[in-house]
């Protein structure tokens, strides 16, 4: 039976239409939109883990002493270097004392004029006080009118004063040569402790202003870390717990060293808890302070609860949790979070159980209606 044209057109038409949409939806089902979303899955492990903070911090001194002039002044020698290791007492330098010397000889030469005026007063004081004896005897006597014997102690009281005034005189020019030579000695730069030099801010010949610092020196065994640790992750944190510290130019071999104290002020700017973190043992050679160290903390171990990695965690409608899954398919299960370690470890508090199975990874946004199939691991995503 042969076919009229319009059907045996449609009829062909309709052959090569039905593959064509045979293969898109296969291609769809497959590969498309509508395809199984591929992810990674993992199982809950009833495990302990030992929690740790990281915490970014640089090298500093815990002794720091700068050293420059109390008095203004221009400097006139320097005689430490930068890296330099000096001892107590060393001499580091001097200010120019202009015409600090002549006033001091100026001064040691009027001390000798107020103790030559003094010898004088003294001189003085002895004869008034024999002419007021030898007076008083002579009133008592009627050798001499009463008036003459009043005189007389006037006088004496008079050469008391002097004396008194010429003692006073050669004690302010003493205290005030004292004063000069002080001044004289505060433009010496000494090295108040043994240290290393670590910075030198001026030249010789350069004019310093009273305070300012011309040479900084810290103690090379107060070496130690200002840490800083985000404030969402230092629950834990406390003095005494071992710590590890990487310093910049030692990558690859950490040092050991230890938590001494917390501060007591925080950072209300980066919202980071403030920590000082001191090395086991000495530094050989040392840093240089300023650079920049890792520290992790070691927190005490934890008791065993449901773990899980922290790529597994997910946000769902402001919720946070995994997604489970179950005979049917995929669930949405919230969960209360607990600590984690440095590896990606992390404890869950309530929402899980130990062999719950979860999606880590998955190459789309997953929901609830989602389809999946599994995967050892996806391209591109450490395993």
């Amino acid at each position: 039976m042969r076919l009229p044209r319009p059907q045996r057109r449609t009829l062909a038409l309709i052959a090569v239409v039905a593959p064509l949409l045979a293969l898109f939806a296969y291609v769809a089902l497959r590969s498309g939109p509508l395809a199984p979303s591929a992810v990674t899955v993992t199982t809950a492990e009833q495990r302990s883990i030992a929690p740790a903070l990281f915490g970014i911090g640089t090298v500093s001194a815990r002794y720091r002493y700068k050293i420059g002039p109390t008095h203004a002044g221009r400097i006139q020698h320097l005689d430490a270097h930068v890296g330099d290791a000096v001892e107590a007492g060393q001499v580091l330098g001097a200010m120019d004392p202009v015409d600090l010397d002549d006033r001091i000889r100026a001064q040691q030469a009027a001390i000798k004029g107020a103790e030559a005026i003094l010898l004088q007063a003294q001189a003085g004081q002895a004869f008034a006080r024999t002419q007021m004896n030898r007076y008083e005897r002579l009133a008592a006597a009627r050798g001499t009118s009463a008036e003459s014997a009043a005189i007389k102690r006037q006088e004496l009281a008079a050469a008391d004063a002097a004396l008194t005034a010429a003692r006073e005189d050669v004690a302010r020019l003493h205290a005030e040569q004292q004063a000069l030579r002080a001044q004289r000695d505060d433009l010496i730069l000494v090295a108040p402790v043994a240290g290393l030099v670590i910075a030198r801010h001026a030249d010789p010949g350069t004019t310093m202003v009273a305070g300012q610092a011309v040479i900084e020196i810290i103690d090379p065994a107060s070496l130690w870390v200002d840490a800083r640790f985000d404030q969402i992750s230092a629950d834990g944190l406390a003095a005494g717990l071992p710590t590890r510290i990487t310093l910049r130019s030692r990558q690859g071999r950490p040092l050991t060293g230890r938590v001494l104290r917390i501060e007591p002020q925080a950072d209300v700017v980066t919202e980071e808890t403030l920590a000082k973190i001191v090395f086991d043992g000495p530094l050989s050679p040392l840093p240089p302070v300023g650079e920049l160290a890792e520290v992790t903390v070691q927190l005490p171990g934890l008791p065993a609860a449901p773990t899980i990695p922290n790529a597994a965690i997910r946000t769902v409608d402001g919720q946070r949790g995994v997604w489970k899954l179950t005979d049917g398919g995929l669930a949405f299960a919230p969960i209360v979070l607990g600590r984690s370690d440095l590896d990606g470890r992390l404890q869950v508090e309530n929402g899980l159980a130990a062999g719950d199975r979860l999606v880590v990874h998955s190459e789309k946004t997953l929901t609830a209606r989602s389809r999946i199939h599994l995967v050892d691991r996806l391209p591109g995503v450490a395993p």
